[in-house]
């Protein structure tokens, strides 16, 4: 029986708030020993063509995205990721939304520096932006202007209560999520739930929206092992015929694929 497959399909570059170029991104992966990783930067495809043009013999590459999105069936509404693999870039619906996203995470990072400014923090936008080198600025990059001014010593503690995490936190403009796995679809994509109940990131949705979203097409649902949790979820998902990918915490990030039959669907239409 030949070994199974190593596989992360959850990785950021540069593109978006990731700490490696796309070709140091794929090299890393081929040095880690993975078969497949996938590229999911936040709301771009930017980092797909750098990437496959500097892929390593023998590593498989799924161009893919983390799509910034929100559901409004409770008050405030509560902001989710779906992973999205395999769509068509030029696709005109679902690339409008994306770069409508991107710019209202610039938008919303110029104003949570204009904030910090008016407190007296001596933070600069334009050097934000040059951190970012043209890649989809996120809070990270916020993040690290303080750590380079002394203000925090981690990015934990940046996003903390008394930073980026509650006091200099702004919403931003997201999709709607059952209108981004729509598009997604539309974009002959495969759309999936990353992370649904991962507490620290904030509010969770209900067992009853991961149903709901099944229904209307999503593919899967993604758990990180390190939140304990992910029995549970694999439970509580099996009523609604989605598949659940086990995703390990750093540094490994590889997932293990149970079986389950729309999850061997989904692997063979990204593998």
């Amino acid at each position: 029986m030949s070994d199974p497959a190593r596989i992360d399909l959850h990785t950021h570059s540069t593109a978006s708030d990731g700490t490696l170029t796309p070709p140091e991104l794929v090299r890393a992966a081929a040095d880690a020993g993975l078969d497949v990783v996938a590229l999911t930067d936040h709301d771009t495809t930017a980092g797909w063509a750098p990437a496959v043009a500097a892929l390593p013999p023998g590593l498989t590459l799924i161009r893919g995205a983390e799509i910034s999105c929100r559901w409004f069936g409770v008050e405030p509404a509560i902001p989710l990721h779906l992973l999205a693999y395999l769509f068509d870039p030029a696709e005109p619906e679902l690339a409008a939304e994306l770069a409508r996203v991107r710019q209202a995470r610039e938008e919303r990072g110029e104003r949570i520096v204009r904030l910090l400014q008016a407190d007296g923090i001596q933070v600069s936008w334009t050097e934000i932006l040059a951190g970012a080198d043209g890649g989809t600025v996120g809070r990270p990059h916020i993040a690290q202007a303080l750590i380079r001014a002394g203000l925090v010593a981690t990015t934990s503690e940046a996003f903390g209560p008394d930073w980026l995490g509650e006091r200099y936190r702004l919403p931003k403009d997201d999709i709607e999520v059952f209108r981004a796995v729509a598009l997604v679809r539309a974009a002959g994509g495969v759309p999936v739930f990353a992370h649904p109940r991962a507490s620290r990131r904030g509010r969770i949705v209900p067992d009853e929206l991961i149903a709901d979203l099944a229904a209307a097409g999503m593919t899967m649902v993604v758990v990180t092992h390190e939140m304990g949790f992910a029995r549970s979820v694999a439970d509580t998902v099996a009523f609604m015929d989605a598949g659940v990918v086990l995703e390990s915490g750093p540094p490994e990030a590889v997932f293990e694929a149970p079986e389950h039959p729309r999850l061997r669907r989904f692997l063979s239409q990204v593998l």
